[in-house]
């Protein structure tokens, strides 16, 4: 793959930072636009997202670094290496961190917390689809073996580097295969936006449909510095999408008590435009008055 897509002398552009920003920007633009339709202040969500990408990146180095502690305890200089640096992280490590921060800011501002979350939900998943092909072409959080022609080789001594990578090896492309799960995702979430009846099912929704995506694709994953539980049975994001798991089955029945709300007019991502309706009306107001 590509690990550097621009040298300039001692200057490179990573791709998977590149990629990395584009989802982020994506991701922002949804919660900005999202936000507006629930009445949340888009300058106050601008501030919000930042503080969170900066948690969530913290989060998944730190998770990164606990899942490989033996490495890292006899490496301790790595922690702090470029390889380190340039490596994403466990997205988990990310989520959780920022899941904290989150429900202490909401609270500290007293947003409200469930509308908030479900825009975040969907500014999630349109990201990590995107962030996924960053890891694609970094090499970073490869998949298996495998002779099935769905397969990619990486060839590239700089992605073995940062990520550990076999290079010359038919492996499957889990990266892709995230990206896309992401993105039905982002799309299963984006149709249930228009049909909701209770603040919160969103982001509910998406923990789970993670979970189950994220726990199955980790069978097809061949990283190992990923950690792992129970002897091996469980990886470390399988036992969190377990724990999400459960914890979406909990906020499922807390927000089934909740009374229903009224539904977003629209959950479309394109420029806000006047209903239709309001249009009529005010063309028939202006025959009266004439």
């Amino acid at each position: 793959m590509h690990p550097v897509l621009i040298t300039i002398g001692s200057l490179e552009l990573p791709t998977y930072g590149l990629l990395l920003a584009i989802g982020l920007g994506a991701a922002l633009v949804t919660v900005v636009r999202l936000g507006r339709r629930e009445g949340l202040d888009a300058s106050r969500l601008v501030d919000f997202s930042t503080w969170l990408i900066v948690v969530g990146l913290v989060g998944a180095k730190v998770l990164m670094i606990l899942t490989d502690w033996s490495f890292y305890w006899h490496n301790p200089g790595e922690i702090f290496s470029m390889a380190t640096l340039r490596a994403g992280g466990v997205f988990y490590g990310g989520f959780a961190a920022a899941a904290l921060f989150a429900a202490w800011y909401v609270r500290v501002h007293q947003l409200p917390a469930w509308k908030v979350f479900d825009v975040y939900a969907l500014a999630i998943a349109l990201g990590q689809s995107i962030g996924r092909l960053g890891c694609f072409a970094a090499g970073c959080d490869y998949g298996k073996p495998t002779k099935s022609f769905l397969h990619v080789v990486f060839t590239n001594p700089i992605s073995q580097e940062v990520s550990g990578v076999p290079l010359g090896v038919p492996l499957h492309p889990a990266q892709l295969y995230e990206a896309l799960a992401n993105l039905a995702i982002f799309g299963i979430l984006l149709w249930h936006y228009q049909h909701k009846r209770r603040d919160g099912e969103v982001f509910v929704l998406y923990l789970a449909l993670y979970a189950v995506a994220r726990f199955f694709l980790e069978f097809l994953r061949g990283d190992e510095d990923r950690g792992f539980v129970f002897h091996h049975l469980l990886s470390t994001s399988q036992f969190i999408a377990i724990l999400a798991l459960a914890a979406a089955a909990i906020l499922t029945t807390v927000l089934r008590r909740r009374a229903p709300v009224a539904q977003p007019a629209s959950a479309s991502l394109g420029p806000e435009v006047g209903c239709p309706q309001d249009a009529v009306a005010t063309v028939a107001g202006r025959r009266t008055r004439a």
